[in-house]
């Protein structure tokens, strides 16, 4: 009997989608939209294999798009063979549930699509809890209605993370869930608010690097303070905050902490569960507010972080705008920030204009800090060690009449050294 060698074919198969829109905005500002959406879809691993706008003063409140588009919708799936629809707004409970009946495969919105891209970055304990619990709140209004037609169990986009796992329970274990998840984010931000005090104790300024996300703010904390933090040219690459030293020649240093990037239609479950990581730039002494200078949509990504901001009482601090990506800008026309009070142009990956930005942090680090200059008698020597931990010493001297010291402290604190 001859032998046949048999190839289980493991790969995944590739989900082709179709996105939609209904919205009365101009040509352009719809497109745009949409081509941010197909980033994403892209980041989340799926293929845009079509699009369909409809210009309408509100979405159908029954199926989000018109009757006669449902039908150009069939047509455009059967067509392209597509396996997956996605809509550029949160559709509700009942327009999610008509809209799959209607065209029979999965079916999305961009707030889901959102939630699984986060369930695919989140690496550290805090960022999956937070995705969690966006997920149980997102799936708690939509558990009636989850049938054949809608189930999201067969793998592909919009089924990672615990989201899939609750699909089946009712809805007192979510909010059991919902209540657990709620208390260990408690716990995480006491010991965050720990960490906050001892960085304090430090007299350190920190820096908060907001942004749009993919502008680069990853990249900039890396290239400042030689940090292996994930950058890549992707949305969302990275989710979980992380806090550097950026050390200056005086041996003096300030903290950078870069932040989630923030997007357009931004999910209210994401800016709720995210709320205690986006609020370390309520706690930093200034912003750093990265903007991908070459995009065509710089203004508006702008203007969604201020706005962002805003929501969290994020206001009247100081902030350093950072234009990046400069050296793929091709025109001369400068941007300009009405809300920053300094403007960089800059590029991370040629390092033009970091200098300057690097002289910016150190002078904002340092505005408060007063120069001291003294001989410390021997029986003083613990204040030098005062002067130390709190401010940083530039030089010193072991003499016959006392210990000769210069530095800078924080201008609250020299009376305690002088006295």
């Amino acid at each position: 009997m001859e032998k046949v060698d048999k190839m289980i074919n493991t790969q995944e198969v590739e989900e082709k989608v179709v996105l939609i829109s209904a919205n009365d905005g101009s040509d352009e500002e719809i497109n745009a939209s949409l081509d941010e959406l197909e980033e994403l879809a892209k980041t989340a691993g799926a293929k845009v294999v079509g699009r369909l706008i409809q210009k309408r003063q509100s979405p159908s409140t029954a199926t989000y798009i018109g009757k006669g588009k449902i039908d150009e919708l069939k047509s455009l799936v059967l067509m392209t063979d597509a396996n997956g629809v996605i809509a550029d707004d949160e559709l509700t409970p009942s327009q999610m549930r008509n809209l799959s009946n209607e065209v029979e495969c999965k079916l999305m919105d961009r707030t889901l699509l959102i939630l699984d891209i986060f369930a695919l970055r989140a690496k550290s304990r805090e960022g999956k809890l937070q995705v969690e619990l966006a997920q149980l709140k997102y799936e708690a209004t939509r558990l009636v209605g989850y049938g054949v037609n809608m189930s999201r169990l067969g793998g592909g986009i919009g089924t990672r993370g615990p989201g899939e796992k609750k699909l089946e329970q009712d809805r007192r274990i979510i909010r059991e869930r919902i209540s657990h998840l709620k208390k260990e984010l408690k716990e995480l931000e006491r010991h965050r608010q720990v960490v906050r005090e001892n960085r304090n104790r430090q007299n350190k300024k920190l820096f908060a690097i907001v942004g749009y996300t993919n502008a680069g703010k990853s990249t900039l904390l890396n290239t400042l303070t030689k940090a292996s933090v994930l950058a890549e040219d992707k949305l969302f690459a990275t989710l979980d905050t992380s806090t550097r030293a950026l050390d200056f020649e005086d041996g003096n240093s300030a903290y950078l902490i870069d932040t989630v990037g923030f997007i357009n239609k931004l999910p209210h479950h994401l800016v709720e569960a995210f709320k205690s990581t986006l609020e370390e730039a309520a706690y930093a002494d200034y912003l750093i507010h990265v903007v991908d200078a070459s995009n065509e949509e710089a203004i508006k990504h702008m203007s969604t972080v201020y706005k962002l901001l805003d929501e969290l009482k994020i206001t009247n601090k100081r902030t350093i705008t950072l234009f990046n990506k400069c050296d793929k800008k091709s025109d001369e026309v400068k941007l300009s920030d009405e809300r920053g009070n300094k403007s960089i142009y800059t590029s991370c990956k040629t390092h033009q204009g970091l200098e300057e930005l690097k002289l910016w942090i150190e002078d904002m680090a340092q505005e408060n800090m007063i120069q001291i200059e003294r001989i410390f008698p021997y029986e003083l020597a613990s204040k030098i060690q005062y002067i130390r931990n709190n401010g940083v010493i530039i030089k010193e001297e072991y003499r016959e009449n006392g210990i000769y010291i210069k530095g800078k402290i924080p201008r609250e604190l020299y009376h305690l050294v002088t006295q």
